[in-house]
C-alpha cells in the first residue's frame, strides 16, 4: 500500500515466515537517535542483549556473521554456543538489535 509514494505496509514471504515492512511516522526516533539524549536508553544499551529486536534464524552463524563484518556490521557478540544454540547479536545503523541463531535441524 502506497501513500504519497511511501510504503505504509507490505509483506515479503521467505520460505516459511513473512516480512511486514513500513514507513515510519514523522516522529518515528530509532534507537541510536533515542539514546542520544535519553539516559534510560543509554543505560539499557549498555549490554549486548537483544532487548527489543528480531530473532533470525540462519542456517550457519559463523558464515553469516563473517558476511556481517565485511559489510560493516556493529557486532555486539561474536558467535557463541549456548542454549537455545549458536548465535551472535548485531545493530543496524538506526541501533536495532538483531540474534541469527542457527536453526538446528
Amino acid at each position: 500500500m502506497l501513500d504519497g509514494g511511501r510504503l505504509s505496509h507490505g509483506e515479503m514471504e521467505t520460505g516459511h515466515g513473512i516480512v511486514m515492512l513500513a514507513t515510519p511516522s514523522p516522529d518515528y526516533e530509532g534507537p541510536r537517535r533515542h539514546r542520544e539524549h535519553c539516559e534510560s536508553a543509554r543505560a539499557w544499551s549498555t549490554v549486548p542483549w537483544v532487548v527489543d529486536g528480531v530473532l533470525v534464524y540462519v542456517d550457519d552463524v559463523d558464515a553469516h556473521h563473517r558476511r556481517a563484518v565485511l559489510a560493516g556490521a556493529t557486532i555486539l557478540t561474536p558467535p557463541e554456543a549456548g542454549e537455545p544454540g549458536r548465535r551472535y547479536r548485531a545493530e543496524d545503523p538506526e541501533g536495532h538489535r538483531r540474534m541469527f541463531l542457527e536453526h538446528r535441524r
